[in-house]
């Protein structure tokens, strides 16, 4: 089906292009979103007709999305979530997860507009874009941990897993020492044999 585009598509073409696409794509997706309308003669002639209020349309658009870019992109959210020892998340982190954590802080961002490659499965700090207009992105921190406390730690640069490696080191370095002392003990005895 042929289309005309009514804003910038990614991977598909700019305002006013006329482009092939599967009918699916178009009658399920372009069409209902008001991103394209179907490329007859009425239709061309229309939209040169209106070429200029969309081309304003989405410069004021795109103005209010790099407005909204500057304050989000490099900010940081928190996603408490239970995990187990090793770091490994019960469940994921979900667009709607990013989205509720950024509406918390007083951010207007829409499930919709985070874009994440793969579902986020394990502790840490997490770099995700949000597509806030055709033209504009911006990208923010997800710093998912267990407590307030373990995303403080992993804010100020340490791993959940690095912690937990200390943790286990001083462990067995305590029990070396408390057979070390236990052994010469037990010689102090039988030297006095």
């Amino acid at each position: 089906m042929q289309v005309i585009l009514l804003e910038r598509v990614a991977k598909l073409g700019q305002m006013g292009d006329v482009v092939k696409v599967k009918d699916g794509f178009a009658r399920n997706f372009l069409l209902p979103q008001g991103k394209a309308m179907r490329a007859s003669d009425a239709n061309i002639k229309a939209f040169d007709e209106r070429k200029a209020d969309l081309a304003a349309k989405n410069d004021e658009t795109r103005a209010d999305a790099q407005k909204a870019a500057e304050k989000l992109d490099g900010q940081i959210f928190v996603i408490i979530r239970s995990a187990s020892d090793a770091g490994a998340l019960y469940g994921s982190v979900t667009p709607r997860d990013a989205a509720d954590a950024a509406n918390a802080e007083g951010f207007a961002v829409e499930r919709r507009q985070v874009v994440l490659t793969a579902p986020i499965k394990e502790l840490g700090l997490h770099d995700v874009r949000v597509h806030l207009h055709p033209e504009v992105d911006a990208t923010i921190r997800l710093n998912v941990a267990r407590s307030t406390e373990e995303a403080e730690l992993q804010a100020s640069g340490k791993s959940i897993q690095e912690l937990a490696a200390e943790a286990d080191a001083a462990a067995d370095f305590e029990i070396a020492e408390l057979f070390d002392d236990i052994g010469s003990a037990g010689r102090d005895e039988d030297e006095e044999n």
